[in-house]
């Protein structure tokens, strides 16, 4: 584990290139450290099997991951899985997809498909959308949850975990972080293309105002005595909100 952990280390140390589109500066990325992906972010992406269980998908449901990355998620389903009607794990990076790919071979209900989490369209309206540690990556975060937000059905449900910061008033959610925080945290993951900020939220809770919110701090592997911010939400669009736009 040392010596993964070492690699993956090395590359955060780099940092992802400003050069190219967003999906080479993805791939550039990820590449080299999409074999050891899962084992370095146990650590450190917190709230996912939490978020998974607040989903809640009743039998013959059809959720969308955006920004699914490797597929680990799908693992916090745990028995659930075998009783969904279908998965679409959606994400930009072909070394992330691939290892999506090894780990889903033989699941027939799911589907792994490279696209833009902005542009992807399902065949029909969705029971769930959620997204785990990908909206900070997304320069076109707006258009990703506008386009989650229409796929899913009246009624369905969208789910998001990530990292953010408060604003300096307190919010949008109860938390006020302080000074520090709000400085440091944009700044450290902003070298690897995580934007952490306070406005994805303020968005989720302006769009969905039925939700449940929880905010917690969470460890960084090998930086003791530093908590990051992050966020659990699940919201349910409501049942007169027919939009497919």
């Amino acid at each position: 584990m040392i010596g993964s952990d070492a690699r993956i280390l090395l590359h955060l140390l780099r940092g992802q290139r400003r050069q190219g589109s967003h999906a080479e500066r993805l791939q550039h990325f990820y590449a080299p450290q999409a074999a050891y992906y899962d084992r370095f972010r146990e650590r450190l992406l917190h709230g996912r099997a939490q978020l998974i269980a607040a989903l809640d998908p009743a039998p013959g449901a059809y959720l969308v991951e955006l920004g699914a990355g490797t597929g680990r998620n799908l693992l916090y389903l745990g028995e659930r899985l075998d009783t969904l009607g279908r998965i679409d794990l959606v994400d930009l990076c072909p070394a992330l997809l691939d290892e999506a790919r090894r780990r889903t071979a033989g699941l027939a209900r799911v589907r792994v498909i490279e696209a833009d989490a902005a542009d992807y369209r399902p065949e029909g309206p969705v029971d769930c959308v959620y997204c785990a540690y990908s909206l900070t990556m997304m320069p076109n975060w707006r258009a990703v949850l506008a386009n989650a937000l229409a796929m899913l059905r009246p009624g369905g449900t969208l789910g998001v975990v990530d990292f953010y910061v408060s604003d300096a008033q307190g919010g949008p959610g109860n938390t006020r972080h302080g000074a520090l925080a709000r400085a440091f945290w944009p700044r450290w993951f902003a070298h690897d293309g995580v934007h952490p900020s306070p406005e994805p939220l303020r968005w989720l809770r302006d769009h969905l105002p039925d939700h449940q919110l929880d905010e917690h701090l969470a460890p960084i592997p090998y930086l003791p005595g530093l908590r990051v911010p992050y966020y659990r939400f699940v919201g349910r669009k409501s049942l007169a909100d027919s939009r497919q736009d």
